[in-house]
């Protein structure tokens, strides 16, 4: 990369369509904001300085911009795209390099593609602009080539005559130039147009009347998908899953149904690892090798060692880590503790604020009962732990290596190594109990269906 890079993006628009009291561009796609897609994109293609747009009426744009580190720039009133990034001039300090304008609701546009619009101007054109061929062109820009595949003008689709509107190449609306010339140009744009706006796409005509070459590059039709609707951020995300799935299968994860499974923007799971079907990916997890997740699972924040099984129907919260051989089975949840090598958590149990030690076995039923209305408080087992069936571990608490707990204890007191903890009330029987019970319900019952 030889010279500087700028990355502005526009996010401004009202979002109407979304009928939402969330932005649209803080919605999310893979469990991440559309804007901090767009943030990541830019400094992912070398961008230096980001400028967000922001429009008056939606200020958690601009926190949440400049909470990514970027610098913002209000657009009030809207008047087009052109008028967006000309609003951002004042928050560039640096005019000397290459600027790309990104829009904060297109979230599936690649690094990869985004260099290959900043090739295009290092081969020799001034501006370049992304575009794609939609099965449905609908109401797109369409990019007027001429015969030497050069981009000669945009024309909206409202000032589109019908040879025009019957072009298949339309507008993604990512455009790149040298910040200098990009701002220059729009100082001559008017609109003088169908909506009465400044439009960025009017800069490529205007670069053609100096004569500088302006090129099209094309991507694919579901990296640029733009977001409007509801319906449009279901689709994106179906888009953005089928592109995870790909890539871990490609990756050596085997999916026993793909289309069943559901990741996370930053999912990281390394080669034969199996998933079952219906297992579904929050923000932050790590997955190991050898590990597999049985169907119905659910698992964010977590992080899973070498050949670690999780499954079916576990629950792994974020601070979840299970060690290397770990298994947490059916209907249990881990919440902010470790499993150490090992470590089995088999069924209906809930472990919380704990630290499990290596080859602990945690039986079915039991409960770390780590808050006390106002304070979480931590549960340690040591290695080789025996806690048995609907144990009750009252929080701070340390059960020893190789201690036992019996069924049905709750343990309120640290056990030292090596012991049995059993605290449960003393049974008792009532000799003939059953058989009175048994005939005072028997005749309540005859007496009332008799006045009946």
């Amino acid at each position: 990369m030889s010279r500087s890079r700028a990355a502005i993006i526009l996010a401004a628009g009202q979002g109407t369509r979304m009928k939402s009291k969330t932005v649209k561009v803080l919605h999310k796609v893979g469990g991440r904001p559309m804007l901090d897609w767009a943030v990541a994109l830019a400094a992912d293609c070398g961008a230096s300085e980001i400028v967000t747009v922001w429009g008056a009426h939606s200020p958690a744009v601009r926190d949440a911009a400049e909470a990514l580190g970027t610098r913002t720039a209000l657009q009030d009133p809207p008047k087009g795209t052109g008028h967006a990034v000309q609003a951002a001039r004042a928050a560039l300090t640096d005019l000397t390099g290459d600027a790309i304008v990104l829009y904060a609701d297109t979230p599936l546009i690649t690094a990869a593609t985004v260099a290959r619009v900043f090739e295009a101007l290092e081969g020799g054109a001034s501006v370049a602009v992304l575009g794609f061929e939609p099965e449905d062109p609908a109401a797109y820009g369409r990019l007027i080539t001429n015969a030497d595949g050069d981009l000669d003008r945009i024309v909206e689709y409202k000032d589109a005559n019908e040879a025009e509107r019957a072009v298949g190449l339309v507008n993604s609306g990512v455009l790149a130039a040298p910040a200098d010339l990009l701002f220059d140009l729009l100082g001559e744009v008017t609109n003088d147009n169908a909506n009465g706006e400044y439009y960025l796409t009017d800069v490529v005509g205007l670069a053609r009347k100096r004569s500088l070459r302006a090129a099209v590059v094309v991507a694919d039709a579901d990296e640029v998908l733009g977001v409007n609707s509801r319906a449009d951020l279901a689709e994106a995300e179906a888009a953005f899953q089928a592109r995870m799935r790909a890539q871990m299968m490609a990756d050596g994860v085997t999916l026993i149904a793909p289309e069943t499974v559901f990741f996370a923007h930053d999912t990281k799971i390394e080669r034969d690892v199996v998933i079952e079907p219906n297992v579904v990916f929050g923000p932050g997890v790590v997955i190991e090798e050898d590990v597999v997740i049985h169907a119905h699972s659910h698992v964010e924040g977590a992080h899973l060692k070498r050949g670690a099984h999780a499954g079916p129907f576990a629950r792994l919260r974020p601070g979840a880590e299970l060690g290397e051989g770990s298994k947490v089975g059916n209907f249990v949840e881990i919440k902010k503790s470790q499993l150490a090598e090992g470590a089995k958590v088999s069924h209906l149990t809930y472990i919380g604020d704990a630290s499990i030690g290596a080859n602990a076995n945690i039986g079915a039923g039991t409960i770390t009962c780590n808050y006390d209305g106002y304070d979480k408080h931590r549960t340690v087992i040591g290695e080789n732990a025996f806690i048995g069936s609907n144990t009750c571990l009252v929080a701070p608490v340390t059960v020893g290596a190789g201690a036992f707990t019996a069924t049905g204890t709750i343990v309120t007191e640290d056990v030292p190594a090596d012991a049995l903890a059993l605290a449960r009330t003393p049974q008792t029987h009532k000799p003939g109990w059953a058989a009175r019970f048994h005939t005072a319900k028997q005749a309540r019952k005859a007496r009332k269906d008799s006045q009946t």
